[in-house]
């Protein structure tokens, strides 16, 4: 009895030693970006409106010439672009296919389809960046003129990565609702199509969101498949067709040219912040739609 009580207290000590170090650790990291991104506004002297609403990415400029600008309009609306068009891509597609796999499938396509989904999921993100730069831009070069480094690349190469996610979060929300609700529109005389439109769909329509939410976050975080197919150049797109950089390719392009406490170093630093609040802002947009439960 002694011992097993003793396993009992080991084991709840563990257990809070490992959440105190996740706080701890989650704490930690926020302090750490936010105090080096908010060193652009507080140490240099940036202000919040020339780094968010200007598209004058200057950091190396020398003080004869007008000294650095580190605005980054640019760079945001090259990741709200790629990120909005890929998930008009993927959602509506995501979410057709777990209906699919969990309604429409037969046993032998459902066993075929998971791992399928699995798979893409797994694949490294260097791959999605490789076979877009390979087949992608040629294939846009050819069809539409101009390099073919452009945002339809980013979008479309993010739009396959997210994919997994969604249908995976997609197929978990609708098998997890209750079987009786289909019964009971099919005894009511609907068909399957209008059980599935009218009642099965309406009633997953909180974990869709979420799933299409964490697809989003995905694709406004990614960076390295991304940048291989975007071209990269630092001014505000005028078309789909155009070369972009977004704020996740600009930080991995620079940050080995600059040095530690400038203001070019500085100004990096608070668009990772500015990573992380959009993270923080879709986590929370997830957490009030799944506490709501439908929207």
């Amino acid at each position: 009895m002694k011992k097993r009580l003793f396993y009992d207290k080991a084991g709840h000590g563990v257990t809070m030693l490992c959440a105190a170090f996740v706080i701890i650790l989650t704490i930690s990291i926020i302090y750490y970006i936010g105090s080096k991104g908010l060193s652009t506004f507080f140490s240099n002297e940036v202000s919040l409106w020339e780094f968010l609403f200007s598209d004058q990415w200057r950091p190396d400029r020398s003080p004869g010439e007008g000294g650095p600008q580190v605005g980054s309009l640019a760079f945001i609306i090259g990741s709200i672009s790629v990120t909005l068009l890929s998930v008009a891509i993927s959602a509506p597609l995501g979410v057709i296919v777990a209906v699919f796999i969990v309604e429409i499938a037969p046993g032998w396509g459902q066993r075929l389809l998971q791992p399928a989904v699995e798979l893409l999921a797994g694949i490294p993100s260097v791959v999605y960046g490789y076979i877009g730069l390979s087949l992608l831009v040629p294939v846009i070069r050819s069809l539409f003129g101009g390099g073919g480094f452009s945002m339809m690349a980013g979008f479309l190469v993010l739009s396959i990565m997210i994919l997994p996610t969604i249908i995976s979060v997609s197929t978990d929300t609708l098998r997890a609702q209750p079987v009786e609700w289909k019964h009971a529109s099919y005894a009511l005389g609907a068909t399957r199509w209008q059980t599935i439109r009218m009642a099965i769909i309406p009633a997953a329509r909180s974990g869709l969101i979420t799933a299409v939410v964490l697809g989003m976050a995905r694709a406004f975080g990614e960076a390295l498949a991304v940048q291989m197919v975007i071209g990269n150049t630092r001014e505000i797109p005028t078309s789909i067709l155009s070369p972009i950089m977004t704020l996740t390719s600009a930080i991995t392009m620079d940050m080995g040219a600059t040095v530690q406490g400038s203001i070019w170093n500085s100004a990096l630093w608070s668009m990772g912040l500015l990573l992380l609040l959009m993270s923080l802002f879709f986590i929370m947009i997830v957490r009030c739609v799944v506490r709501r439960g439908a929207v």
